[in-house]
C-alpha cells in the first residue's frame, strides 16, 4: 500500500473553513451604522426626517390639546388645529424653498431682515397687543404676529454675516472685532424684547450670541466674561419685577402655593405622572379639560407626556437629539464661515429653546412661558423655526460630499427655476471650488506670457522639486 508522508510542520490536512449563512457576516451591526452615517447626504435626511416627524406630532398634539378650548369659543373641536395646520402649510413650502436655495442668498437677506425684525418690535413696544400681562403682540389685520419669533432667525443669519465677514478680513483676532457690531444688535433686540416683558426669548437671543462666540473662536477670557454678563443681566431682570420673583419662589416650592404661583407647575407635574409608561392614550388627556393653563402651547410636553407616557417623551426627546446632532454635524462639516456659524446658530436657537421649555415642564427651571419649537401652537413660532430648518437644509447641501454628489445627480427643478430667475449662477463657482479643494484637486493657472525663461517649481510626486534639480530631457552629450 502506499503511503503518504506529512509536510513537515503539519499535522493534518488544512481545515475548510465552513460554509453557512453567518460565513459573510465579518462586521457587527452597529459598524454598519456607522459607515452609513458617513455618506453625503445623511446631514440633510436626519434633518429632514426629524423635522417632518416634529411638524407631524405637532399637528396631532395642537389637535388634540385645544380641542376642549375649541368647542367653548367657536363650538368646533377643529378651530384651533386648523388655524395650525394653515401655518404649516405657509410654512413648508417655504422651508421647501430655502432648502434649494443657495448659500449666499442666505447671508444677503440678513441685514433686511435685521432692519424689519428691529422695526416691528419697536413697532410692538408702542402699537402692540397686550396678552396676559406681556406685550409681545402685533395685530395686522385679522393676524396676530409674535416679532421676537422671527428676530431670532434675523439675529443668527446677520450675526453669521458679520463674524464671517470680518474672519475673511482676518479681523478676529481682537476682542473688539468680535464684539462689535455683534453684542450692540444683541443688547438692541434683547432690550425691545425686555420691554414687552418677554425674558425667555431674551434668553434664547442670547444664547445665539454666545454660541455664535463660541463658533468663531473667542478667547476662553472673553467667553467667560460675556457668560457672565448674560447671567447677570438676567438676574436683574428677575429682581425687579415683581411676578418673576414669585415665579422662582413657586419654582423651588410650588406646593406652597398650588393654586396661585405653583398651579401650573403641579398640574404639568400630575399629568406626567398621570400618564406612566405607556400614556392614558390619545386624545385621553384629562388635564386638557380646563385644569392645565396653555396646555397646547408652554406645556404641550406635559399632554405628550400624559397621552403617550414616559416611552413617548424619551421618544421626542430622541427626535430632538437626531435634530441636533444633524446640525452641529453640518456646522462640522461646511468649509464656508457663514454656513458654520449660521448652523450653528439655528441650531442652538432650536435645541435650547427645546431645552428651556421641557426643563420648565418637569420643575428643573421657573416657568419662562416659552413654546416647544415646532410642536407648541402658534404661527408665529412655527413658520420662522420651519424656514430656519429650510436654511439648515440648505447649508447640509453645501457640504463638500453633498455638494459632489448633488452635481453628479444634475440640477433639481427648483435649482433650474432659480437659473431661469438669474439666482442660482453665482453658487456654482462656489460649490466647485470647495468640491475641489475638499477632493485635493487643483485648477491650473494660465501660462502667462514672458515667463518661460524664470525659474519655477512643478508638482511631483514626492512634493515641489526646485528648477535647477529637475532633470533635462534630450540633454546634449
Amino acid at each position: 500500500m502506499a503511503t503518504t508522508a506529512a509536510a513537515p510542520g503539519r499535522t493534518g490536512a488544512p481545515k475548510k473553513k465552513k460554509q453557512g449563512k453567518d460565513s459573510g457576516r465579518e462586521r457587527p451591526l452597529w459598524h454598519e451604522w456607522t459607515r452609513s452615517l458617513n455618506r453625503p447626504l445623511t446631514s440633510y435626511y436626519l434633518i429632514l426626517a426629524s423635522s417632518l416627524l416634529l411638524i407631524g406630532l405637532g399637528l396631532v398634539m395642537v389637535l388634540s390639546s385645544t380641542m376642549v378650548d375649541s368647542i367653548t369659543e367657536t363650538g368646533s373641536a377643529f378651530s384651533m388645529f386648523q388655524r395650525q395646520l394653515a401655518s404649516a402649510a405657509v410654512g413648508l413650502p417655504l422651508m421647501l424653498l430655502a432648502a434649494q436655495a443657495p448659500v449666499w442668498i442666505f447671508r444677503l437677506i440678513g441685514y433686511p431682515a435685521m432692519i424689519v425684525s428691529v422695526a416691528l418690535l419697536l413697532l410692538t413696544v408702542f402699537h402692540g397687543t397686550e396678552v396676559n400681562g406681556a406685550m409681545r403682540w402685533l395685530e395686522v389685520g385679522e393676524f396676530r404676529i409674535q416679532p421676537s419669533e422671527p428676530a431670532k432667525l434675523a439675529f443668527a443669519l446677520w450675526g453669521a454675516n458679520i463674524l464671517a465677514r470680518k474672519d475673511e478680513l482676518r479681523e478676529l483676532t481682537e476682542w473688539r472685532h468680535l464684539l462689535i457690531p455683534l453684542l450692540p444688535g444683541c443688547g438692541l433686540l434683547t432690550m425691545l424684547v425686555l420691554l414687552g416683558s418677554d425674558l425667555s426669548t431674551s434668553l434664547v437671543l442670547l444664547l445665539i450670541f454666545l454660541a455664535l462666540l463660541w463658533v468663531a473662536g473667542a478667547p476662553g477670557k472673553l467667553f467667560v466674561a460675556m457668560f457672565g454678563l448674560v447671567m447677570a443681566l438676567a438676574a436683574i431682570v428677575i429682581a425687579i419685577e415683581p411676578f418673576r420673583i414669585e415665579r422662582v419662589t413657586a419654582f423651588l416650592d410650588p406646593e406652597a402655593d398650588p393654586g396661585g404661583d405653583g398651579y401650573q407647575s403641579l398640574h404639568g407635574l400630575y399629568a406626567l405622572g398621570t400618564g406612566g409608561l405607556l400614556g392614558v392614550g390619545i386624545g385621553a388627556s384629562r388635564e386638557k379639560w380646563g385644569f392645565l393653563p396653555f396646555a397646547e402651547s408652554d406645556f404641550i410636553f406635559a399632554i405628550i407626556g400624559e397621552e403617550f407616557g414616559l416611552l413617548g417623551t424619551v421618544v421626542v426627546l430622541g427626535v430632538f437629539g437626531v435634530l441636533g446632532y444633524a446640525g452641529l454635524r453640518v456646522a462640522m462639516r461646511v468649509k464656508d464661515p457663514f454656513a458654520r456659524l449660521a448652523a450653528a446658530g439655528i441650531v442652538t436657537w432650536i435645541i435650547g429653546q427645546s431645552m428651556i421649555n421641557i426643563a420648565a415642564v418637569i420643575g428643573l427651571v421657573p416657568v419662562t412661558g416659552i413654546p416647544l419649537p415646532l410642536v407648541s401652537y402658534g404661527g408665529s413660532s412655527l413658520i420662522p423655526t420651519m424656514i430656519a430648518l429650510g436654511i439648515l437644509l440648505g447649508l447640509a447641501r453645501s457640504e463638500p460630499q453633498a455638494a459632489r454628489a448633488l452635481a453628479a445627480r444634475g440640477p433639481s427643478r427648483v435649482q433650474r427655476a432659480l437659473s431661469w430667475l438669474g439666482l442660482d449662477k453665482t453658487s456654482a463657482p462656489t460649490d466647485e471650488r470647495a468640491a475641489a479643494t475638499s477632493s485635493g484637486r487643483t485648477t491650473r493657472a494660465p501660462r502667462r506670457p514672458g515667463t518661460r525663461g524664470t525659474k519655477t517649481t512643478v508638482k511631483h510626486s514626492s512634493g515641489p522639486v526646485p528648477a535647477g534639480d529637475r532633470p533635462r530631457r534630450n540633454r546634449r552629450r
